[in-house]
């Protein structure tokens, strides 16, 4: 017994050895892929030119500038927002199913903003400033009917996967129509159905950032409740939490926040997948530490393959939705295989 419990604080102090470790580790490699990010593309700057360039000093450049700060600087700030967005999600929704193979792509919030936001951009073009809105409508409604289906006397893990993949099919299934029946304005969502951060601009900044810190909040608010759903609904209880409406909260938060990403870049799967699951094996599964790291590794994550989808085929550039698919793809079995179950 005195053995075993020497092992546990040992444990214990090795996990947070690795949460003081992570967290500014994070923040470098985010630094760090942020400058390869704004650096690196069709055009190439030395390090020099874009510090300049920030900083004020140095010898006035218009290409320098007008590629910066119009192309690349929104377009990497969008992909930091999206990844965090996406994975901070993806954790509350593990939560709320106890199930890691819960994410936004799998439980139908995806598809259902896609299909909303297409709805939108293709019926109803003059109403643009809706996307959002409307997004998180389809969103809400999907995850709602994914978790009427797979609740049987409590949440169902296969049955989350298997009324997952039969909204996503119906939701999709609803997409595809609206692009054969409206082929004559498809082409201009052709690429976001992929998932793209091409062609973002400072407008998609200034419309994602708001509802950023909103869901941020939001997000923050909901680590008590996370928490003591890991602990199973009795336990949750007794400990005084409603866990119904916890559920009902954290799906809401999920959803607003996965809405608000896919109305700016489109259908982007497998972050909210991916990396709650890495960010829990370094961190543990506390919410405290897990939201917040997967906030982080999420926007690192999703700016790399941003930067690897315009450099990997250069100068033909991939939407990242298909690096995430190639690289989340293979994953997920590996999750399937493993049980898919979530461990407390």
């Amino acid at each position: 017994m005195r053995q075993g419990g020497k092992g546990l604080a040992y444990m214990k102090k090795d996990k947070k050895l690795q949460r003081i470790i992570l967290f500014p580790v994070l923040l470098m490699a985010l630094g760090l892929s942020f400058m390869i990010a704004v650096r690196w593309g069709s055009v190439e700057f030395s390090n020099q030119q874009i510090i300049g360039l920030f900083f004020g000093y140095g010898e006035e450049d218009a290409v320098l500038r007008t590629i910066i700060y119009n192309i690349r600087l929104p377009r990497t700030l969008t992909a930091l927002m999206v990844g965090a967005n996406l994975a901070m999600s993806g954790a509350l929704l593990q939560a709320v199913m106890r199930n890691e193979l819960a994410d936004p792509g799998l439980t139908g919030i995806s598809t259902g903003a896609a299909l909303g936001a297409v709805t939108v951009m293709l019926v109803f073009p003059a109403y643009g400033a809706l996307v959002p809105v409307v997004a998180f409508s389809g969103a809400a409604i999907a995850c709602a009917i994914v978790f009427a289906l797979s609740w049987k006397r409590g949440v169902d893990p296969i049955r989350i996967v298997l009324a997952g993949v039969a909204v996503n099919a119906v939701l999709g299934g609803g997409t595809g129509l609206l692009s054969i029946l409206y082929s004559d304005r498809i082409q201009g969502v052709l690429m976001w159905l992929n998932g793209t951060l091409s062609g973002r601009s400072w407008q998609h900044v200034e419309v994602l950032f708001p509802y950023s810190v909103l869901g941020l909040v939001a997000a923050g608010l909901c680590i008590k409740a996370a928490n003591l759903l890991q602990l199973g609904d009795e336990m949750a209880k007794n400990l005084g939490l409603k866990v119904h409406l916890a559920r009902i909260a954290l799906s809401a938060v999920a959803a607003f926040i996965a809405a608000i990403s896919v109305s700016m870049v489109g259908l982007i799967g497998f972050v909210g997948l991916i990396i709650p699951h890495i960010t829990r094996l370094l961190v543990g599964s506390d919410y405290r530490y897990l939201l917040p790291g997967s906030a982080l590794l999420g926007a690192v994550f999703l700016l790399s393959a941003d930067t690897a989808a315009r450099m990997v085929f250069s100068p033909i550039e991939l939407p990242v939705g298909i690096i995430m698919a190639i690289i989340g793809g293979p994953f997920f079995l590996y999750l399937l295989r493993k049980g898919g179950k979530y461990k407390v």
